[in-house]
This record gives structure tokens, C-alpha cells and sequence, in this order.
């Protein structure tokens, strides 16, 4: 009888070992998508955002407004410059009355009064700036304005100095060239304030918000980050033996755990080597070889909305 049950239990072992398949390896990848970063040439106050993190936005909505009382003092003044540049321009057929001359005069005392003032206010936020004091910004903003203010007063001397001169050929093109500078210098300004309010990119959603309301922001500093809801992937890191399931253009069956197991579809788009630096070593002296990982890129054939960056996706290689 003990023989039997003995040759009954061999011989399920021999049954189970030649027909029972091993359970599939499982290999687990990770969710990728486009992150587009959100900045300006503005720099600013943060006075509102328009949209939260997690909300969906189109490209073109407004996203957050930036206001800078310095750029926009700078636009006034630059204004003005084109203003007092084409009204010398028209005067300048007319010949040089002594009022014009007086009048130049006039703005060009103006204008040393204005840069000597900006100039005092810079110096001071330099000491304050080196000791401390005060943030870079602010003595950046100074900087800006004093130097806006010596190109006033170049300007208002070029103005005295061609109301003395009289209307000649040479002075009528020079009239003409500082109403080009002043319009280059307002649309100068005005290009920077378009950054005054941002708008998104691209469709997609926001995922981080970097400052808060009141937080003042300098050139280019990232605002927030907008996931482009048409670019997503995954990304597997394989050994080079699993190549021959997961070729280019092919279609594999994947589970996202955090989905509530869902099963999805995706097509294998790039196949890459990651160099020397990442080799699955041999475990045998004999018998056995280095292979070498890929990275593996999918892209899911229907678009999944609530598929987050960071999430983990497994394929199962039921051929291993």
C-alpha cells in the first residue's frame, strides 16, 4: 500500500513539472507624460492665477496675472519719448523758433533732474543690496530705472542739440531716426508687458503651481507646469531577452494596479540601448552570458485620462 501512494506522489510530481506552465514574469514600468513649463519675461508681483492644480485648461486660456509697476512706469516714459520725438519731427520743417529751443531746453534739464534722482535712489539700493538689506530684485528694478533714466536724457540732449542746429537735411533724419527709436523702445515695453498675463501653451492639465499670490517673480522664473494630455507614455526597463516579445510596432497588454487594475492596450514605439553602465551580469562562470537592458517606450492606444506620471504599469511575459 506504501508503495503505491509512494508511486502515486512521484508520479503528480512528474505530471505537475512536465505540464503545469511557471506563472509569467511580471515586469513593472512607470508612467511618463510631457511636462511643459509655464514662465515669463516679466518680472512681477503675482497678483492672480486663474487656474488650480489638477484643473483641465485649452491652449490659450489665462493662466495667472503678473503686475510690475516698474515696466509700466517705463512704458509711460517711453511713451512720452515718442510723443516729444514726433512732435520735434513735424516742427523740424518749420525751422527752430527760440520757444522750441527754450522748450528743449526745458525737457533736457528735466531729464538731468530725473537721472540724478534715479541715480542717488540705485546707489542707495546698491549699498543696501550689499549689506544685505535688500533682495536682488529690487536692486535690479533701481538699476533699470536709472538706466532708463540716462537714455532720457541722451535723448532730451539730442533734442536740444538739434533745436539749436536748425532744421537741416541731417537734422530732418535724425528727427526721423528718434521717432523710430521711440517707437522701438514703446514696443520694447509693450512686448514685455504681454507677459503680464500668461496663458497655457498647450491642452492639458496643470500639475504643479510653483508661487503664491503677493510672491514677487523675476525673468523666467517657472510659474507652474502643464501635463499635455496627448503625451503619454510608459516606460519599461528590460533585459535584452525579452526584445523578441516587445519589438517595435507591437501591441502588449498592460494592468495599471493604482487604476483599479485596469487592463489597457499600448504599442511599442522605441526601443533603445542603455549603454554598458546598465548590464545584468552573469551569475555562472560557465554556462551563461552578460545581457545588456533596453528601455522600452509605450504609448496606450486610446487616451486614459486619469493616467497620472509616476504610476506603475506591469506587463506580464508569459513567455518566460
Amino acid at each position: 500500500m506504501t508503495t503505491i501512494v509512494v508511486f502515486l506522489l512521484v508520479a503528480l510530481a512528474l505530471i505537475g513539472f512536465l505540464f503545469l506552465s511557471p506563472p509569467p514574469e511580471v515586469i513593472e514600468g512607470q508612467a511618463e507624460a510631457t511636462s511643459v513649463r509655464v514662465s515669463g519675461k516679466l518680472p512681477g508681483r503675482v497678483v492672480e492665477f486663474y487656474v488650480a492644480e489638477g484643473d483641465t485648461v485649452q491652449k490659450g486660456d489665462t493662466l495667472v496675472h503678473i503686475h510690475s509697476s516698474l515696466v509700466e512706469a517705463k512704458l509711460m516714459q517711453a511713451e512720452a519719448m515718442e510723443h516729444a520725438a514726433t512732435a520735434a519731427n513735424e516742427k523740424v520743417d518749420a525751422g527752430t523758433r527760440s520757444q522750441i529751443i527754450q522748450s528743449a531746453y526745458d525737457m533736457w534739464q528735466q531729464a538731468i533732474a530725473a537721472k540724478n534722482i534715479t541715480k542717488k535712489t540705485y546707489d542707495r539700493m546698491e549699498n543696501l543690496y550689499n549689506e544685505n538689506v535688500i533682495s536682488e530684485q529690487k536692486r535690479d528694478e533701481a538699476k533699470a530705472a536709472y538706466e532708463a533714466a540716462e537714455a532720457a536724457e541722451r535723448a532730451a540732449a539730442s533734442q536740444y542739440s538739434l533745436a539749436k542746429e536748425g532744421a537741416q537735411r541731417e537734422d530732418k533724419e535724425a528727427a526721423a531716426a528718434m521717432v523710430n527709436v521711440a517707437k522701438g523702445g514703446v514696443q520694447e515695453v509693450e512686448a514685455i508687458l504681454e507677459d503680464q498675463y500668461l496663458i497655457a501653451p498647450c491642452d492639458g492639465q496643470v500639475d504643479v503651481i510653483y508661487p503664491h499670490v503677493g510672491e514677487l517673480v523675476s525673468l523666467g522664473t517657472p510659474i507652474m507646469d502643464v501635463l499635455r494630455k496627448d503625451d503619454r507614455w510608459i516606460t519599461f526597463n528590460v533585459r535584452e531577452t525579452y526584445l523578441n516579445d516587445l519589438p517595435l510596432g507591437a501591441e502588449i497588454d498592460l494592468m495599471i494596479p493604482a487604476l483599479d487594475k485596469k487592463e489597457i492596450k499600448a504599442k511599442v514605439y522605441y526601443v533603445r540601448d542603455m549603454g554598458s553602465y546598465a548590464t545584468w551580469r552573469a551569475t555562472k562562470a560557465t554556462g551563461d552570458w552578460d545581457t545588456k537592458t533596453f528601455q522600452i517606450k509605450a504609448r496606450p492606444t486610446k487616451d486614459i485620462p486619469e493616467l497620472r506620471p509616476g504610476m506603475t504599469v506591469i506587463y506580464r511575459d508569459h513567455h518566460k
